[in-house]
């Protein structure tokens, strides 16, 4: 299995602090999907960014519905979300 060098919580400084700080908040935890990215602090940022746009955004379809895409989307790929 492949292993990705990450960032931990207590070690983290700059974006990565405030990224991890940012899903704290929404969720309570840092999820590892954050973790991963945490050596492209950019990415990171980002990828955080174009999440919310897309999860929380305006849009015609509702909260429920972006959920519902993302876990299906997920399901047929075989990963966890």
């Amino acid at each position: 299995m492949a292993y990705i060098d990450t960032i931990d919580i207590e070690e983290s400084e700059g974006i990565v602090k405030q990224e991890y700080e940012k899903g704290i908040r929404r969720s309570g935890r840092v999820f590892n999907i954050l973790k991963i990215m945490s050596r492209s602090p950019a990415a990171l940022k980002e990828a955080m960014r174009m999440y919310l746009a897309i999860m929380y955004g305006k849009s015609e379809l509702s909260r429920a519905q972006r959920e519902m895409l993302a876990t299906v989307v997920s399901s047929i790929n075989h990963c966890y979300y």
